[in-house]
């Protein structure tokens, strides 16, 4: 596909790596397949995004690199050791590609969202997970649950945002792509509603 993409349109400027499924497991009841499809997508994934993409950059003289990480990716996650592994892997890799590719005058980032209003975050496990969180035991009612996992979130977030809008995180992916963050790379910028605050180290 990059090579397709180079042909067609020249080459590209920025590389947005977006991959991102998620399921929650206990670690005792977790098979094999519950670990390696959210390492395979969203780590590996990921990282065959950035080994076929950066030697577009490369040939273009440079260009931008970023990645989607989760607040997921700086701490501990109950019931989701496979979604978290990923992300933190994700800033290790981010880490690195700056490294390496800072030579060639490309920038590689991430960006930490926190819980967006998708999909993603709107079902049964990912309600059971925030009350489980919270010290509550989930009723089995799916409305029921969604009502008390919205407060459960509200209250642990210091802006009393269960969830955000894609477009409270967009800002930081424009940043990042833009030639004013030129000298920016090897970090990660996060946009949570203020759940960054509970993370300390």
């Amino acid at each position: 596909m990059a090579e397709e993409i180079e042909r067609e349109w020249g080459g590209v400027d920025v590389v947005f790596a977006n991959a991102g499924i998620q399921a929650f497991k206990p670690l005792l009841e977790m098979q094999d397949v519950d670990w390696t499809d959210q390492i395979d997508v969203n780590l590996s994934g990921t990282a065959n995004v950035v080994r076929a993409f950066a030697p577009l950059l490369v040939r273009r003289g440079g260009g931008k690199i970023i990645i989607t990480s989760s607040t997921q990716g700086q701490h501990d996650t109950k019931f989701g050791s496979s979604y978290s592994a990923s992300k933190w892997g994700l800033l290790g890799l981010m880490k690195s590609a700056a490294l390496e590719l800072g030579e060639h005058r490309i920038t590689v980032n991430a960006v930490i969202p926190g819980l967006i209003d998708t999909a993603l975050t709107r079902h049964e496990d990912r309600y059971a997970q925030a009350l489980a969180e919270a010290g509550q035991t989930p009723s089995g009612n799916s409305k029921q649950d969604e009502q008390a996992a919205v407060a459960a979130l509200t209250t642990k977030s210091p802006l009393g945002a269960p969830w955000l809008e894609p477009e409270d995180v967009a800002p930081v992916l424009v940043f990042l792509a833009s030639d004013a963050a030129r000298m920016v790379s090897g970090t990660a910028f996060a946009a949570t509603g203020g759940d960054s605050a509970h993370i300390t180290s």
